[in-house]
């Protein structure tokens, strides 16, 4: 991919718009680590909404959105599609509990909800645990991404100048695109740490519609190419014979002919990974970014409706121009699927920056490095804030100063947010060889078991400090363990080859390790629940009168705050839910469908994700107006 001069100057024109929305927010990020953190709580919901969305379009995901099609097929992409239904479980029931807790951070909840020593110890734990462990994990493999991008487009083929030899020597070309990565990552830095969330959400909602419009122009082109979608559905298809057609798959064959991928792994993902499986933007529940943005809107209405949006775009908006380049590199790049079915740590990938490189032109080609500069410098923006607002909330403030002025608050801030940086940074080298969607999986792994239990904590008095610990540590001692048990049990070469099947079940796979280390983890964490005593009736009734969760699994707290408005349509709203899940998955194969020409398919699909649509709608105006509304409204954070 050769640059030319509109090629530099839209990448040119696009950082100083970025680091121009970082002085302009700089003032108002200052005030204090409200303003620094959740914007004031003044966000609109289509800001907060967008700058999810944003968040979660990383540089490393339409890498890995590619990768899971050629390894899967279009089925692969079920290993977030199946978070759709706990994400709109989060929209209908969690959104309003979180911005009525009026906490700045996740972890903060915590000790709301328990109390004692274990209860601080659980919140300073996990603060650090996210900021300095998850943070730079996720901020390390959006940088690989980026790196791959960079080596197969515009550093594609290009030799090392004198003065790169001279400096680097045989090794000039390998640090060539982290020169300018880290480059990337001090720019961030700057506009970042200046203008805290306000800033950040902006600059989110600037370079969503950046990527998207970046991504959109590639897929065009890809079509294109093929003289259309019906040929390139045809050129897959010829390239891999009878099982050709699976690749296009929305839900793969069940009775397993010439499937793409395996019928127990899409069942464990749509059935157990949503609820079981803690994953960052994807928690059970909400959590992390999604809650700081929640907390940021102005009220209860604003923080429904920007999750919905950001579900909404998040599954139905953005997947179609990453799937269409994704079935261009199996048309024109057989091979990866090849390496994938070799190697299990093959990183196909590489195919989506392989069709930029091979497909754009002048002025397209700079738009697109823009659109990955967008979505990396998106996500390393929203790391830098969120990792930092553990750091400083439930760690600085809560631990080390209580007493903390505003303007020492503020200070710590923007230190912390560099501190998460480096971290991110040097987690980055560490994972260079990482493929994307090896990477997201282990995280998977890694949360199983938690989901639960975040989940339960809202709706169920029982729920103790304990209960969380225990499924932390659970979590974590399972899944180190699996593969050593599974060693010991099968050989190290037999796991490695990947030819192991028991029951017909590989359980080499990251999806059955997953399902093993989530029921683990709950049966772990129900026992320590039930032989460890229940939270105070104190810390109960506070938590109960504050957030004024529904349901009959509070019912002894209930009886003691007869006074209390709690939420009457909690079965109402997870019927909401189910309904909102129905338009996402009625609209990917409404949409695959028209673009491919299949117009039978994408009429039922159409139908169908109206009438979800229309439900739905109806749901939310009644849930909108049923919404108790009683003063109580102290926040956490003045309470704190």
């Amino acid at each position: 991919m050769t640059l030319t001069t509109i090629d530099y100057l839209i990448i040119v024109l696009y950082f100083v718009v970025m680091l121009g929305i970082g002085f302009w927010y700089r003032s108002r990020a200052g005030k204090n680590i409200t303003e620094y953190f959740i914007s004031g709580r003044s966000l609109p919901w289509w800001i907060a909404g967008t700058s999810m969305v944003a968040t979660t379009f990383a540089a490393d995901t339409p890498l890995a959105v590619v990768g899971l099609t050629i390894q899967d097929g279009m089925a692969g992409n079920w290993v977030w599609w199946a978070f759709a239904l706990g994400g709109m479980i989060t929209v209908f029931v969690y959104s309003r509990l979180w911005r009525r807790a009026g906490v700045m951070t996740d972890v903060e909840l915590v000790e709301m909800r328990y109390s004692g020593k274990p209860a601080a110890a659980l919140r300073g734990t996990r603060a650090i645990y996210v900021a300095l462990i998850v943070n730079p994990i996720i901020i390390g493999w959006v940088t690989t991404a980026m790196v791959m991008v960079l080596n197969e487009t515009i550093l594609y083929n290009v030799g090392a100048s004198s003065i790169e030899t001279s400096l680097f020597g045989d090794n000039a070309l390998m640090y060539r695109p982290w020169l300018i990565i880290f480059g990337t990552l001090a720019m961030v830095g700057v506009y970042g740490m200046m203008a805290g969330m306000w800033g950040v959400a902006i600059a989110d909602v600037l370079q969503f519609c950046f990527a998207m419009f970046g991504c959109i122009a590639l897929a065009y082109l890809a079509v294109n190419h093929f003289g259309g979608a019906p040929q390139l559905e045809a050129k897959v298809i010829e390239n891999f014979g009878d099982e050709g057609a699976a690749a296009f798959d929305f839900i793969p064959s069940l009775t397993g002919a010439n499937a793409w991928m395996p019928v127990y792994v899409f069942l464990i993902m749509l059935l157990v990974q949503w609820w079981a499986t803690w994953y960052p933007g994807a928690e059970p529940g909400g959590g992390g970014y999604v809650v700081q943005r929640m907390a940021a809107c102005k009220d209860e209405r604003n923080s429904m409706l920007a999750t919905l949006w950001y579900q909404i775009a998040h599954y139905c908006v953005r997947p179609w121009p990453w799937l269409i380049v994704a079935f261009a590199a199996l048309a024109m790049y057989p091979q990866l699927r090849a390496g994938e079915l070799a190697d299990r740590s093959f990183n196909s990938g590489v195919g989506f920056p392989m069709v930029m490189r091979d497909l754009s032109g002048p002025g397209l080609s700079g738009l697109l490095i823009v659109t990955f500069f967008a979505a990396f410098m998106s996500t390393l923006s929203t790391q830098m804030n969120w990792g930092a607002s553990y750091l400083v909330r439930d760690v600085y403030q809560r631990f080390m100063k209580p007493d903390a002025t505003d303007k020492q608050l503020t200070a710590a801030s923007r230190y912390a947010s560099l501190i998460v940086l480096v971290a991110g940074a040097v987690a980055s080298v560490f994972m260079a060889n990482l493929s994307v969607d090896a990477a997201w999986k282990i995280l998977l792994a890694l949360g199983a078991g938690t989901g639960a239990v975040f989940m339960l904590r809202w709706f169920w008095w029982r729920i103790n400090a304990w209960s969380e610990i225990s499924s932390m540590v659970g979590s974590l001692v399972f899944f180190l363990a699996y593969d050593n048990v599974l060693m010991s049990i099968a050989g190290t070469d037999e796991l490695a080859s990947g030819e192991i099947f028991w029951w017909g079940i590989d359980p080499a796979l990251s999806e059955v390790k997953m399902l093993t280390v989530a029921m683990l983890t709950i049966a772990l964490w129900l026992i320590v629940t039930f032989v460890t005593r229940p939270e105070s009736s104190d810390t109960l009734d506070a938590f109960f009168r504050q957030v004024r969760p529904g349901g009959p699994f509070w019912k002894p707290v209930a009886d003691r705050n007869p006074d209390v408005v709690a939420d009457k349509d909690v079965g109402l709203s997870i019927v909401a839910a189910l309904c909102a899940t129905g338009i996402v998955y009625s609209t990917i194969p409404c949409i695959g469908n028209l673009i491919f020409q299949h117009y039978d398919q994408a009429l039922w699909c159409g139908l169908a994700a109206i009438a979800f649509s229309t439900s739905m709608v109806v749901l939310l105006k009644r849930l909108l107006t049923n919404s108790p509304r009683q003063p109580s409204s102290t926040t956490h954070e003045d309470q704190t």
